[in-house]
């Protein structure tokens, strides 16, 4: 129901393994330390910005048209958490969203709110938040951290094919956090020896991933899942970063370390305009990138049946911006 003011309240589920810092205060509700395993709903309100709406759909840059603050948050057991998803669960199955470096609790929710709904995703979207800093200069404390939760992590994706049935869990992640996905599934493929798939879509976004290490592990973790989608861009300004800081080439960076990942659907978005500085956060802010990722999670359409899509490899694919395709005539 919206407010006075236009205000719409948003809830998003969560398990973090962050620590709780005693204040009642939702911002500062959940720290940047390592904690238990905890589980609830974070609120979100979003009150639109009507001033900026006409501009927004004027210019080729994003301008956030709600302005959205972390209202509450409600902490239950996690096994209450659990019933709640499995009672609003459908034939589509839940997601879990992973997000990446930088994040504190409060933007990891309103993030996580925000993709939620562009994509229609209430009632099965969890978020997943591990103990980032939320800090920029803070790189490698969020990597030790990230590797520390791997372990709970993949508790959580066990769990979730034991509630939810083999084949029915979808997991997105972003950036570092795809790393720990990563991790987590290598761990559950090297103990399960599944001979059916643990898991329906599997979404890298902007992975920061070491290419080489990918895939000397993907052909353990691709019995796991059904589709496994892998996003690039050669216009991501931290994952060029990152590949200075590290030394090799990461995963969601397009070029030719990406070439013998047969089986893995890469699509690749350095044909479209960066709409946000970075070009590393597209799956938030870009129309095409929403639209594509909606019929793979909402659709079930593998890269072949999506729409503004170019096959250019074997497993390789550009996303169009729609006006070029409409132009061309071309829908793939």
């Amino acid at each position: 129901m919206a407010g006075a003011d236009g205000a719409v309240l948003r809830t998003v589920p969560f398990i973090t393994l962050r620590n709780k810092t005693g204040s009642n205060n939702a911002l500062d509700y959940f720290g940047d330390e390592r904690g238990d395993m905890r589980a609830g709903y974070c609120d979100v309100s979003s009150t639109p910005i009507k001033l900026l709406r006409p501009i927004a759909e004027k210019i080729p840059y994003f301008i956030p048209e709600d302005r959205e603050r972390l209202a509450a948050i409600r902490e239950t057991g996690i096994e209450g958490l659990w019933q709640d998803m499995e009672r609003a669960s459908n034939e589509q199955g839940p997601i879990l969203y992973l997000h990446g470096f930088y994040i504190g609790f409060g933007k990891a929710c309103k993030r996580s709110s925000y993709f939620q709904e562009s994509l229609g995703l209430e009632r099965r979207l969890m978020l997943f938040s591990w103990p980032s800093d939320g800090a920029l200069l803070n790189y490698t404390r969020d990597e030790s951290d990230l590797y520390w939760s791997v372990d709970p992590l993949e508790t959580t994706l066990v769990d979730m094919v034991e509630r939810f049935g083999a084949g029915n869990v979808n997991i997105v992640a972003h950036s570092l956090g795809t790393r720990g996905v990563f991790l987590a599934l290598v761990r559950m493929a090297q103990k399960e020896h599944t001979t059916r798939p643990l898991f329906n879509q599997v979404v890298l976004l902007a992975p920061d991933i070491d290419a080489g290490i990918f895939k000397q592990y993907l052909a353990e973790i691709q019995p796991l899942a059904r589709n496994i989608t892998v996003y690039v861009s050669g216009n991501d300004r931290p994952l060029a970063l990152s590949k200075q800081v590290h030394g090799y080439p990461r995963l969601g960076a397009s070029g030719p370390h990406l070439d013998g990942l047969a089986g893995v659907e890469i699509i690749d978005l350095s044909d479209i305009p960066v709409r946000y500085p970075s070009g590393h956060v597209y799956h938030l802010y870009h129309d095409a990138v929403i639209n594509d990722l909606d019929q793979i999670l909402n659709g079930g359409k593998t890269a072949s049946q999506r729409s503004n899509l170019k096959q250019t490899g074997e497993n390789y694919w550009q996303l169009q911006s729609p006006a070029v395709n409409k132009q061309t005539g071309n829908n793939r």
